[in-house]
């Protein structure tokens, strides 16, 4: 009878799992399901983890008012999104970040925190004129604000404006002024030209606003343009600025006449020069006499005066006070009494006077002068010449001080350069000295683990190395002793084990395996498969080599012997 039950016909693969799954006990069974959705949990998770988008930043730097309105139009599209530096910083998806940026500019957002003409779309019926020019102020500050955004290196702006209520005095009017603000971006400037663009902007758009009363200052409270009086120096911040050009000039001179002689690198000049900014006029007006040769008379006036009366004559009484007679004629007339007829030739004039003017021209020069602003007052020069490299007997180079000749043609070339004036007071000094090699600056690269290409790189291999040693944790770990323990053996390696032939070292093989941890069971199934005969004779090398195993196995056949028969 044993003979007959012991050749069974061999069960299906899904069968052995199933009645191998049926001997496990519940705890097992349990400790199975758990560990294997422990195990799809875990891979899920890390899945789902790998698989979670890069953000980047649509907008930074935004005031809550703005934030606020985007993260409202973010929500309406549902864009995920998530917020940093305390709300300072929007993020979102990568892929749409472009996309997003160019949907909210559309609506108008980011607005900066200022309001522009938009305001007066909502007019209110009922305000005074005192809100109505209060909110067309505000909207011309906003609007202006917003323009000079748009330059590149501002990074937000405030205007503002007083403009002063109009009178109709004249006596009382006042000009309007306007004060701007601008936060520039980190490391980024603002030069001269972009200043008067943010100046001129804003005087031509408010009425009658001169660009001189434009104050315009930075984030750091530094002025960049002030209001200045009219009639005031011409040049004024832009006086360093042009002394550096200045001095740029004359070095860029000596350098272009030095290169093909010295080479660029065996010189270094420096120029100082000392600019006349002052804004002068003088008017002289000169008199001086006409030479001899050269005189010239402008005017000539003579006088002359001849008087022949004479004076009174007699001894002093009564008879020389007496009233002057009429006059008649000399040959006429009678003698009066008491004076005595004159005889004889006409008598000499007792009083005569003449005078003469004479007026010559002068030399007259009116001389008007007006001196130019930026005029050079005075040039130094400071030339250092590297050592000459010269080969000596044995070909190496060496280097050897430039002979003084060789320094005075150089001196010469930089005076030409320059345009070397001894009158003005200019100085030249040229030195000839070895230069020292400079110092091989190890150059501190980035490190690799501070690249951010490189730290990207390495995220995205960590994120899918990850997830393979999770994937390779629970095959190894979960699925293989499952499968170890419920699926059949593969075919091949049973027809292998089955036409094997039963030397003693496979006995010995089967007897270490009856050694191990293999249950019974799928002991008692293996031995099932082989021939009668190979397996009474395996029987029989397992009795004599382990009898305890045997009675063992004995033992466990007539425990189930209750349960189902033929066994």
């Amino acid at each position: 009878m044993a003979e007959e039950a012991l050749p069974t016909p061999p069960a299906s693969p899904m069968q052995v799992m199933i009645d191998n799954f049926n001997r496990l006990s519940p705890r097992q069974k349990m400790a199975g399901a758990a560990a294997l959705a422990l195990a799809i949990a875990l891979l899920v998770g890390v899945w789902l983890w790998s698989q979670q988008p890069q953000y980047s930043v649509l907008f930074s730097n935004v005031e809550e008012k703005d934030g606020g309105a985007i993260v409202t139009a973010l929500q309406q599209q549902n864009v995920p999104y998530q917020i940093e530096n305390g709300g300072a910083t929007i993020m979102v998806p990568s892929t749409r970040a472009n996309e997003l940026r160019l949907t909210l500019a559309a609506q108008g957002l980011p607005r900066g925190g200022s309001v522009g003409f938009e305001l007066l779309e909502n007019q209110k019926l009922g305000l005074s004129q005192f809100h109505e020019q209060v909110n067309y102020q505000r909207a011309l500050e906003g609007e202006l604000a917003r323009t000079i955004q748009s330059i590149a290196a501002v990074a937000g702006a405030r205007v503002h404006l007083a403009i002063p209520k109009q009178s109709a005095f004249l006596r009382n009017e006042q000009k309007p002024t306007a004060s701007i603000v601008v936060s520039l971006r980190a490391g980024r400037t603002l030069d001269a030209a972009q200043i008067a663009g943010i100046v001129h902007l804003v005087s031509s758009s408010v009425p009658e606003l001169a660009a001189n009363q434009v104050s315009v200052i930075d984030q750091n409270g530094n002025l960049l343009a002030r209001q200045r009086k009219q009639g005031g120096p011409a040049l004024d911040d832009t006086q360093l600025e042009y002394v550096r050009n200045v001095e740029e000039s004359y070095i860029t001179r000596i350098q272009k006449i030095l290169d093909p002689m010295l080479g660029s690198t065996n010189f270094r000049a420096q120029v100082m020069a000392d600019v006349d900014f002052d804004d002068a006029e003088q008017t002289s007006e000169t008199y001086k006499p006409n030479p001899p040769p050269n005189t010239s008379i402008r005017s000539l006036q003579t006088s002359e005066n001849i008087a022949n009366n004479p004076g009174p004559l007699g001894v002093p009484g009564a008879l020389s006070n007496q009233p002057p007679v009429p006059a008649t004629a000399p040959i006429t007339s009678p003698v009066v009494p008491g004076t005595v007829a004159q005889s004889g030739p006409v008598p000499i004039p007792l009083n005569s006077s003449k005078t003469a003017t004479t007026n010559f021209e002068v030399d007259k020069t009116v001389q008007h002068v007006k001196r130019a602003l930026g005029q050079v007052k005075r040039l130094s020069v400071a030339l250092l010449v590297n050592h000459k490299s010269e080969k000596d007997a044995k070909g190496n180079f060496k280097t050897v001080p430039l002979t003084e000749a060789e320094v005075k043609k150089i001196n010469d070339l930089v005076r030409e350069a320059v345009g070397y004036s001894e009158k003005r007071g200019d100085t030249i000094n040229v030195t000839n000295t070895a230069f020292t090699d400079p110092a091989k600056e190890d150059v501190v690269a980035l490190p690799m683990y501070k690249d951010p290409e490189v730290i990207a790189l390495l995220k995205e291999l960590a994120r899918w190395l990850v997830l393979a040693l999770v994937i390779l944790f629970v095959i190894k770990k979960v699925i293989q002793p499952l499968m170890r323990s419920v699926a059949p053996p593969k075919p091949e390696e049973e027809e292998e084990e089955i036409e094997a032939p039963l030397s003693a070292e496979n006995l010995e093989e089967r007897a270490q395996m009856v050694d191990s941890d293999i249950p019974p069971e799928v002991l008692e199934l293996e031995l099932a498969k082989m021939s009668f005969e190979k397996k009474l004779a395996r029987a029989r090398e397992v009795a004599k080599k382990d009898p305890k195993m045997v009675a063992q196995l004995i033992k466990e056949w007539m425990g189930g012997g209750a349960s189902g028969e033929g066994r």
